[in-house]
């Protein structure tokens, strides 16, 4: 195999709950992580060179060892003294720190290619256990699906599939740093937390109503004040017929979940029509599990 072509998929969080901070600076996490039918698309081709050259369709992106991906390259070769190189070609379509983990699952592809482009024969695993070089969501993106993250997202537990739906997606024309939401966000006794343990359990019983109203995201406790929009996205879907809407990640990417198409048709375009996104996407739950 001298070329291979993966899909990169983005994630959402269903629940996201920050514990505490560890002494390392990290935060401790109970996240539930779902994969979803939003994608980037990564090319690659083996070449004699041992360079890693990187092309992506956003011209504002590094073709260097600033790129995850090259980076995620780099791990590789480092790793498995891989002595041929690697010309990558992504193709950009999740939004660019949207909250979304575009970024982490583009390096995740990029392993899993590397991988299966020079016959290394790694198991996933061992993927997973590198994926956490660079960056707590990589993990995750190896494995896909619906799991439990914890600790600083790197332990993973596979949960059984989530239910299908649609899915809409909203990112408005904001842009949010994960390290400043993290650092303004305050704990304390009071502190109304997600039930995470009720969202795994609905999935359990394949109960996609019960999921949504269970959804919870701690961290838009300090995104919403800053920027008020990412509550007047999740307004909008819920008067659009959503089941239940949430921030992803640190945001300021919003989601919501829908019954039927027909629904979520209507919801689209009115989010559309409403200008409070720059960014909207119709998607769905992606399971490994067929």
């Amino acid at each position: 195999m001298d070329t291979i072509s993966l899909k990169a998929l983005a994630k959402i969080n269903l629940g996201l709950d920050v514990l505490g901070q560890r002494e390392d600076g990290y935060h401790e996490v109970r996240m539930v992580m779902q994969s979803i039918h939003l994608y980037d698309r990564v090319e690659m081709k083996r070449t004699k060179s041992p360079k890693i050259h990187v092309e992506t369709n956003l011209y504002y992106l590094p073709s260097d060892e600033n790129n995850l991906v090259y980076r995620a390259a780099q791990l590789m070769k480092d790793e498995f003294q891989i002595r041929g190189g690697v010309r990558i070609t992504l193709q950009k379509f999740i939004p660019v720190s949207a909250g979304l983990a575009g970024g982490s699952s583009d390096a995740a592809a990029v392993m899993v290619g590397m991988n299966r482009l020079f016959n290394l024969g790694v198991k996933q695993n061992k993927l997973i256990e590198l994926g956490l070089k660079l960056g707590a969501d990589v993990p995750f993106c190896v494995m896909r699906g619906t799991a439990l993250a914890e600790g600083i997202g790197e332990k993973l537990t596979a949960l059984p599939p989530m239910p299908k739906c649609p899915i809409l997606i909203a990112k408005p024309a904001v842009s949010i740093s994960t390290r400043h939401v993290y650092e303004q966000l305050k704990l304390t006794p009071e502190t109304e937390h997600p039930d995470i343990d009720g969202i795994m359990e609905q999935i359990k019983q394949k109960n996609l109503h019960g999921v949504a109203e269970r959804m919870g995201n701690i961290l838009e406790t300090v995104s919403i004040p800053e920027y008020p929009v990412i509550s007047d996205i999740k307004n909008l879907m819920k008067e659009n017929g959503a089941l239940g809407t949430m921030m992803s990640g640190s945001g300021p990417t919003v989601f919501g979940l829908y019954q039927n198409e027909k629904e979520i048709r209507g919801a689209y375009d009115a989010m559309k029509a409403s200008g409070l996104a720059k960014n909207v996407y119709t998607s769905e739950i992606h399971n490994n599990r067929r």
